[in-house]
């Protein structure tokens, strides 16, 4: 396919173009962020030609579309990803060099969409990105949220949450069609009618009726062949209810209080579900993009094949479901196709069960999402009423003549115990049901999931994540990008099973060298960031020791910071000990109603104010918390890490995607056996990992045995002990207080998440990796080891296993 711009010449003469029509100025007149919306609006208008181009070609043939369900994207600048993608990047540095502009003045000036927080959304938006280069007709479906999550900040020590107003200067990339609304209703009554031929149908009439408003944003695959969408939904009110009455009065709440509460439903991601209010909120946010999404998918159906063709529609159609936020897929497209377009149950459910697919990413039973009958009932009457009698279905069918087949059943129901259980009616619905780990889909199996996988086994495997390689070594770490290219090609790009020719350099002392100096060049640029966003000097002589992902109490973030107060705590008693000169760096969210993961983040910032401050041992530690965590800064974390912390609780972790995208940048995993973290030790060899800890047979032994978390705090006095007293004995209290809420949550709770049980074992772990360090040569070979064998977590292969064992596409 030729490039979207030939030469330099031709990109300069199209984006003065732009240029003038988005902005109205001239290049020399305007300001780096309108030169950058000039640019973004240029690359999307391409891809948005080209996807039309390709839609209507596309509608007339029998390829399968997979539209997949996520209420996360987190898709993080795009520009630099696309100019890669489209492979004119040179072309149009150059151009804006011969202009006097630096493209990565531009670049700076995009900031990280606010549509998902955590792993779920960057693996959602890996999966567009690989999709798009795969050539499959893949289409993203999700909200656009007008505030995202929060933007984090820290105010002495403590995380704030403040709006993240990401949409305040507009979102270059994405398309509003008001003409693609859908109407989503809330509430109403369910209505029977009697139909000519003695069936019965159903309508919902009264209640509040809502617009959902598609904005789509183009998806561009690597080499420009591919340009999908994403379509992301946002609420408005179906009728300009504004009571005049009430404005003329001056009451200008209730005037416009219908589109006040029809909008609230976009406003954020994950609303605080801890009251009735934001419950609501929350369950009218997964129905509004089910809703939305199957309706646009069916009328897409219809406009490509017409309505006698819904027996192909299995055949045409994939519909994925990520977690259980979109399980409400199998039960709207059971409303639609009776309701609306006239088909019998039976026909119905044949559809669904042939069309939808389920991935699970927890084996917390606590964390599978459920509602309270009556509030669905309430919000949701006619999507409710087909669940009861799928509900009512299943368990008619259930087999009676297996072992303890009543606790089996109870188990499976969607309806039990006054609640709607969203993982039952997921697995049911689905033909399809993957864990996203070997480890995490064997526990489903076992345990989570094992009734259901006893009935159906055929439905259940496994899809062991991936990430970009093109974004996160690709746009993230130029440096290592341009060595690899030098020696094997440009390939790896494409198909990342290629870097494992890199192992062909293993004793290549120039390379080798070369590996440490781009992993410098990173350091130097990440303890530039650090500085200026933390006020923290990191020494780029150091190790650096990173953990970053969402804060929750099983990924142990208390852990890795109980070892660097033993660290201080050994450098205090005994002068003589000095460790590897490291710096501790972490970053990551805790959900704004999660107290615990919260305070486990005022106790990092806490431990950093005294240990920054302290000049006794801050020439060897030194620690640093980056707010804010998002794409953008993770790009510049990832490629100058040294040590990669992955210490969940071993069988807690489903999968995890941080650890495959820092062993992609050379790092080394310091973790426990979970999740990808064996798969990633089976591939680069146990030898260039740091393995420690309980395994996940171990745990579940502890848990069920005779473990007494008081009895390892009073062997070790010393160690784990110490630091579990400096929580309350005011050690690290003089920021924001001490940490007596830790306290009672690790020993009330009998260190639920082994935190004292791998304390020796990980400390222990740590001293020996970083011994290491100081035999470069030994530490380089690691590094390259885990490089080369990153090929087999690119989302690319991941992507090609759900189309060819999934989707069927």
């Amino acid at each position: 396919m030729p490039k979207i711009f030939a030469t330099a010449d031709e990109f300069k003469r199209d984006y003065r173009t732009m240029l003038m029509a988005e902005v109205g100025k001239d290049i020399d007149d305007a300001k780096n962020a309108e030169r950058y919306r000039a640019l973004a609006k240029l690359i999307a208008s391409r891809a948005n030609r080209q996807f039309a181009e390709s839609d209507s070609e596309n509608g007339r043939s029998d390829k399968k579309k997979v539209y997949y369900f996520s209420l996360e994207f987190l898709m993080g600048p795009l520009l630099d990803n696309y100019l890669l993608n489209y492979g004119v990047r040179d072309i149009v540095e150059q151009g804006l060099a011969e202009m006097g502009i630096e493209l990565d003045d531009l670049l700076a000036e995009e900031g990280d969409p606010g549509l998902g927080n955590g792993g779920l959304g960057r693996l959602a938006a890996c999966f567009l990105d690989s999709m798009a280069a795969e050539g499959i007709l893949g289409f993203g479906n999700g909200m656009r949220y007008r505030y995202g999550l929060f933007k984090q900040e820290i105010r002495d020590g403590r995380q704030v949450e403040v709006t993240d107003n990401w949409l305040a200067k507009g979102y270059p990339w994405e398309t509003r069609h008001p003409e693609s609304r859908v109407h989503v209703r809330f509430g109403g009554d369910v209505v029977r009618h009697g139909n000519e031929d003695g069936t019965f149908s159903f309508s919902v009439e009264g209640g509040d009726l809502i617009e959902a408003i598609p904005y789509d944003v183009p998806i561009i695959g690597y080499n420009g062949k591919t340009v999908n969408r994403l379509r992301l939904w946002s609420a408005e009110p179906a009728s300009a209810d504004f009571d005049l009455d009430a404005f003329n009065a001056g009451d200008y709440a209730k005037a416009n209080k219908f589109r006040t509460d029809a909008e609230a439903i976009s406003e954020i991601l994950y609303p605080n579900d801890a009251g009735e209010h934001g419950r609501i909120l929350r369950l009218k946010q997964e129905y509004l993009f089910v809703a939305a999404g199957i309706a646009s998918i069916l009328r897409t159906f219809k406009n490509d094949y017409g309505t006698s063709s819904w027996d192909r529609f299995p055949d045409l159609v994939a519909i994925h479901t990520n977690d259980t936020h979109p399980a409400m897929c199998g039960a709207e497209l059971m409303r639609l196709l009776m309701d609306e377009e006239g088909l019998d149950w039976d026909t119905a459910w044949d559809i669904v069960t042939r069309s939808v697919s389920y991935t699970n990413h927890t084996v917390l039973p606590e964390a599978l999402e459920k509602w309270p009958i009556d509030t669905f009932r309430r919000l949701l009457p006619r999507v409710y009423m087909i669940i009861d009698e799928i509900n009512r279905r299943f368990m008619e069918s259930f087999p009676r003549d297996v072992d303890n087949w009543q606790d089996k059943l109870r188990n499976t129901a969607i309806l039990w115990d006054g609640q709607v259980r969203m993982a039952n009616l997921s697995v049911i619905c689905s033909h399809s049901v993957n864990g996203v780990a070997q480890l995490h889909t064997e526990i489903l199996k076992r345990d989570t999931l094992h009734d259901f996988y006893e009935l159906t086994p055929e439905k259940f495997n496994n899809k062991t994540n991936g990430i970009s390689p093109r974004r996160f070594l690709g746009n993230a770490n130029p440096s290592l990008s341009r060595l690899i290219t030098s020696k094997i090609g440009d390939g790896w790009l494409k198909d990342a099973s290629e870097l494992k020719r890199l192992e062909s350099y293993i004793d290549d002392n120039e390379f080798l060298d070369a590996l440490t100096a781009s992993k410098r060049e990173n350091k130097v640029r990440l303890a530039e960031y650090v500085k200026k966003t933390c006020g923290v000097e990191l020494d780029v002589d150091s190790i650096f020791d990173v953990q970053v992902k969402r804060f929750h109490a099983y990924k142990r973030q208390l852990l890795n910071i109980f070892k660097v107060m033993h660290i201080y705590n050994r450098m205090l008693a005994d002068p003589s000990y000095k460790p590897h000169k490291t710096s501790f760096i972490f970053s990551g969210k805790a959900a704004s109603a999660y107290t615990f993961a919260k305070e486990v983040i005022r106790l990092i910032n806490s431990v950093a104010d005294v240990i920054n401050n302290d000049e006794r041992v801050n020439e060897y530690i030194k620690v640093a918390f980056i707010p804010n965590f998002a794409v953008s800064n993770a790009q510049l974390i990832y490629p100058a890490t040294e040590i990669s912390e992955q210490i969940s609780t071993a069988g807690k972790e489903a999968s995890g995607t941080s650890n495959m995208k820092l062993m992609m940048n050379g790092a080394i995993t310091l973790g426990t056996l979970d999740g990808a973290n064996i798969e990633i030790a089976e591939l680069a060899g146990l030898e260039n990992e740091k393995i420690f800890g309980l395994k996940e047979s171990e745990v579940e032994a502890l848990r069920h045995g005779n473990y007494f978390a008081w009895d390892v705090y009073n062997a070790d006095r010393d160690g784990v002990g110490r630091c579990v007293d400096e929580l309350v004995d005011g050690t690290f209290a003089r920021l924001s207080g001490n940490f007596e809420s830790i306290q009672a949550e690790l020993m009330n709770n009998n260190d639920y998440d082994f935190v004292l049980a791998d304390f020796a074992s990980y400390v222990q772990a740590w001293e020996e990796l970083t011994e290491v360090y100081d035999d470069q040569r030994t530490w380089q070979r690691m590094a390259l080891m885990n490089i080369a064998n990153s090929g087999h977590f690119s989302s690319d292969r991941t992507i090609r296993e759900y189309r060819d064992e999934i989707w069927k596409a």
